[in-house]
């Protein structure tokens, strides 16, 4: 048995030292220090099981921070962070003051740009690129991108910009394609003789040779450059990258490590932007993660000695009631259609698919596409609903208020992950929907305190007119307060409780929290009304009117930020009437609130039951 590596790798530098036959051995240890971990603490575990030759190869060859990596949603960083000196810091992943799943600059300087959402690393590592150019700093740039990014349109905008970027690597993680046999030898062969220095000089140098003999110079260059083109389109099919300015290099297999430090020690010397075609398997080494990459993606702490499918959320979760119930309206209502951006099931959308799959449409990592696409659905007289992660649809913001608002055309959107997520952290939590979705024009938004109300807010959602927006929580559905379930009526909220003194208007998930600050304040003596507002725009003013003559105090609680939230709005009101109600918002604070688990990020934020019943005391005693 061979003694182990990677308990004496620390730093990235370390990895030179190690013979190719070592190298080989590393990768094997670093990926079973993957499955060990995640199975213990849950993480992004597919995408990084399938990306450790290539991390392994950029930091042997390259040097980081002088070298930048930038990867694409960064969910595939963790060999990346292993050799950078945080091995040790894997015990606490995505916990409380402990290590991002994300690239985080916080970490450490080798963390050139944090990433959460898709698409976004081209353009990233463009101008990071022109900002060594223009510093006149050394060092590389390489774009680590998923096949998926793609799917955005970003990517594209990115490449139209690339304008000679000799500084620039763009490496494509293809997990989705296969290389058939013939075509991958010819390519193998044809990467080695064009990854050559020889043959990047050799070129450059012909070129301007031939450009120089007056009048047939120019036009020889052209006709050897457009005979070159034509073979690499039957080779390659490769010619979009090649005409937006790069010089293509593969496909390669991903997982060959030699292969891949041989490339990237041939690419230190380039002569235009590098566009690396790398083809991987998602979830290599662990059997159920390579047959369904899709369910290991993401993953809660596991087993690995009784190893199942990890479930993609709970199964009563609100993902999955709003999937279950919006299936079975799309067989009632013959033009409702349902479009997600790359997360079928993460959203539920997986059985309005499995149902009627021809009204179903996945448009990929394009939210902005997917909301104008809608848009289109409902000029042309459909129902559609988009399904998509709160901290995802900031992308499709000018699209939401542009091509659907202005024209009050009728989408739905069911907005998943709302509030704190927990682990994923600061680019995944979906706490400014509220204020976002609120302020723009002919649009509806609404909560639901339960997964009965979830249901409701649906089908109320499809039987109206005009944008709605429907909000709810990642997570288990709350299955409470059960017999409260009043007829939703436009813009009304729903009365659960009628006291004096204190009352309690609570939006969505927080009608919960609400509900067990209501029980503790009762049994300490305070009166108490609980309100579920349900609609947060707009709002219900004539119940807010009807507070103010029995109630001292008023409460509101939301899990969404203060600044332009529900809370506000019901202050504003309040100013405008000329009333002396107190009013208390609970809110989440004006910043970006990191990773852990969801209780302790709501009591470090305030917003748990004992918190709230200890401010609202301390201010009723004050009345």
């Amino acid at each position: 048995m061979h003694p182990s590596l990677l308990q004496n790798i620390s730093q990235p530098r370390d990895l030179k030292r190690l013979s190719s036959a070592q190298i080989q051995q590393l990768c094997g240890e670093i990926r079973q220090f993957l499955l060990d971990s995640v199975s213990k603490t849950g993480g992004h575990l597919a995408s990084n099981l399938g990306a450790v030759e290539l991390t392994v190869a950029l930091h042997r060859i390259f040097e980081t921070p002088r070298d930048a990596f930038v990867f694409d949603v960064g969910h595939q960083c963790y060999t990346h962070k292993l050799l950078t000196g945080r091995r040790e810091g894997f015990a606490h992943l995505r916990q409380v003051d402990g290590l991002s799943g994300f690239p985080s600059p916080q970490e450490s300087d080798c963390d050139t740009f944090i990433a959460g959402h898709g698409s976004t690393a081209l353009s990233t590592a463009i101008g990071v690129a022109r900002a060594k150019k223009l510093k006149k700093e050394p060092g590389k740039v390489v774009a680590i991108i998923g096949d998926g990014a793609f799917t955005g349109g970003m990517v594209y905008e990115g490449m139209n910009n690339v304008s000679n970027l000799n500084n620039l690597i763009v490496v494509l993680n293809d997990n989705k394609m296969s290389i058939s046999k013939n075509v991958g030898q010819m390519a193998n062969y044809l990467t080695k003789l064009r990854t050559d220095p020889k043959y990047f000089r050799v070129k450059a140098h012909m070129e301007t040779a031939l450009g120089c003999i007056p009048a047939v110079g120019t036009a020889l260059v052209e006709v050897l450059q457009e005979g070159k083109k034509i073979i690499r389109r039957g080779i390659y099919h490769s010619t979009m990258f090649e005409e937006m300015g790069f010089q293509y290099v593969g496909p390669v297999d991903g997982h060959d490590v030699t292969e891949l430090t041989r490339i990237f020690t041939n690419l230190q010397e380039q002569y235009s932007p590098v566009f690396l075609h790398i083809v991987t398997q998602k979830g290599k080494g662990l059997k159920p993660a390579e047959e369904n990459p899709g369910e290991f993606h993401s993953v809660s702490a596991f087993d690995l000695d009784h190893l199942t499918n990890p479930e993609m959320s709970p199964k009563d979760s609100f993902s999955n009631r709003f999937g279950n119930k919006l299936a079975a309206l799309g067989r009632e209502v013959p033009n409702l259609c349902a479009i997600t951006a790359a997360m079928k099931y993460g959203t539920g959308l997986n059985f309005f698919y499995r149902a009627i799959p021809e009204r179903f449409f996945d448009v990929g990592m394009a939210e902005e596409h997917a909301v104008t696409f809608a848009a289109g659905l409902a000029a042309g007289g459909l129902k559609p609903v988009v399904a998509v992660y709160s901290s995802f649809l900031q992308r499709a913001y000018d699209q939401v208020l542009h091509d659907v608002c202005i024209q009050n055309l009728h989408v739905i959107f069911a907005v998943d992950r709302a509030g704190l997520v927990g682990s994923d952290g600061e680019t995944h939590q979906g706490i400014f929907d509220l204020s976002y979705l609120s302020l723009i024009p002919n649009m509806c938004v609404m909560a639901p305190k339960n997964k009965w109300e979830l249901s409701d807010m649906l089908k109320f959602a499809i039987s109206s007119d005009g944008p709605i927006a429907l909000r709810y929580p990642r997570g288990e559905a709350y299955d409470g307060l059960s017999e409260h379930r009043a007829k939703i009526v436009y813009g009304k909220s729903e009365l659960l409780y009628d006291e004096e003194c204190i009352a309690l208007i609570a939006v969505g998930s927080m009608v919960k929290t609400a509900h067990e600050v209501r029980q503790n304040l009762k049994r300490k003596g305070f009166e108490c009304t609980l309100i579920n507002a349900r609609f947060v725009k707009p709002l219900d003013e004539e119940r807010l009117l009807a507070l103010t003559k029995e109630h001292k105090l008023i409460v509101t609680l939301e899990e969404n930020v203060l600044e332009g939230g529900f809370g506000e709005h019901v202050s504003e009101f309040y100013e405008e009437i000329g009333s002396d109600v107190q009013v208390m918002n609970i809110a989440l604070p004006d910043a970006y609130i990191e990773h852990g688990n969801v209780e302790i990020l709501k009591k470090e934020c305030g917003i748990d039951a004992e918190t709230i019943e200890k401010k609202i005391i301390a201010a009723a005693m004050g009345l």
